[in-house]
């Protein structure tokens, strides 16, 4: 059955991918985009990429008479919208609250009002919100670590040690079951966001589902953004004959995702009957290194860099977070798709015909003023 959607952030890397999904599912959609400069480039224009069969309002989340506006008539809600990036949201801590936080409660606080007709949220969540990921103690008990010591990371000690005996510790899947202790504003941001829709969703009898999006990539990444993800990060990079930078010594193991599977498994959300409120992880399930993504995508490139190992970390950085996927595989039939390989191609295909802004050094040099690096 057609419905008609909102999307917030829907001029943005991964809600217009979601956007072009329900349209050619015959489902009507409103995209309400500020069209972030950072994001979208200085003239904030609407990107050429969005589909035009999408009805547009520019409006922020912040702006309450705008989402009131968007909201109207509408059956589900897509909340994509918010200010990305960990290392920036530690210094621009209101403008990432108000965007994230206050954002959200701008429209649930609407939702509250009984004056709508949505019957479903789901909301964009992150595997920022778990920290660490969990790991595994060489006797096989579970282990759900802190942030590993600065002294230790001083000392050039990457892996995670266990807190008791100091023995090196396993990384494994990440469930949804996992505590979480969010290591950076965004990430509380994003821990605000998910339970506040989870929350308000279970109050007023609205479906709330939360979708924590491990690392995404694809076309559409916003390739000038130095706060985006680390592919686009070393995208940027590698097409203005520059070499990725990486901290730590690049052994930091992250669980890539390509976004044709996020947007599958947010159909999947809307279509299936998740219960009154549901919470998903949304990856692989495997392990990649960050070092092995900056020699993949210069190959890709045709480019001859080697990365750049600073040796220095920074405030908050993780070592490892995987997904567990077996939630969502039994709930929403979400299965993976699109392998590493093929991903990537997929990417660099893309990334061929763009140009891009290398302000990486500089988002660096910002951090290292504030003594967020070492």
């Amino acid at each position: 059955m057609a419905e008609r959607v909102l999307v917030t952030g829907g001029a943005g890397f991964i809600g217009s991918h979601i956007v072009d999904a329900l349209i050619e599912r015959g489902h009507t959609v409103r995209v309400y985009d500020n069209l972030s400069p950072q994001v979208h480039g200085p003239e904030a224009k609407i990107p050429a990429y969005l589909s035009a069969e999408a009805e547009f309002i520019k409006g922020d989340v912040r702006d309450i008479d705008g989402l009131r506006r968007a909201l109207d008539g509408i059956d589900v809600v897509f909340h994509e919208a918010a200010a990305v990036g960990v290392g920036q949201s530690m210094y621009q801590i209101r403008e990432y609250t108000e965007v994230n936080t206050l954002g959200v409660a701008n429209l649930l606080e609407l939702l509250a009002t009984g004056d709508h007709t949505v019957r479903k949220i789901i909301v964009a969540s992150s595997m920022s919100i778990y920290g660490e990921g969990a790991y595994r103690h060489r006797d096989g008990h579970m282990v759900n670590p802190g942030l590993r010591p600065t002294a230790q990371l001083s000392a050039g000690q990457w892996d995670m040690l266990d807190p008791d005996d100091r023995s090196v510790l396993e990384a494994v899947p990440t469930p949804e079951s996992k505590p979480l202790q969010p290591t950076s504003v965004y990430a509380v941001n994003k821990r605000d966001h998910e339970e506040m829709v989870l929350c308000v969703g279970s109050a007023y009898g609205i479906e709330a589902v939360a979708l924590r999006y491990f690392n995404v990539y694809g076309p559409r990444q916003a390739l000038s953004n130095p706060y985006t993800g680390v592919m686009a990060i070393f995208s940027a990079r590698l097409l203005n004959g520059a070499a990725p930078i990486i901290f730590e010594d690049g052994l930091q193991t992250r669980d890539f995702v390509h976004v044709s599977d996020i947007v599958h498994a947010n159909l999947l959300a809307m279509e299936r009957d998740t219960g009154p409120t549901a919470v998903f992880n949304l990856g692989t399930g495997r392990a990649t290194s960050i070092l092995e993504i900056s020699g993949r995508l210069a190959d890709l490139l045709g480019v001859e860099a080697e990365p750049e190992l600073t040796g220095q970390f920074r405030a908050g950085d993780i070592r490892s977070c995987v997904a567990e996927i077996s939630h969502a595989h039994e709930v929403l039939g979400y299965e993976p798709q699109m392998p590493l390989e093929q991903g990537l191609t997929d990417l660099i295909s893309w990334v061929q015909g763009q140009s891009a802004e290398d302000n990486v050094e500089r988002a660096i040099e910002e951090l290292r003023s504030r003594g967020l690096t070492s």
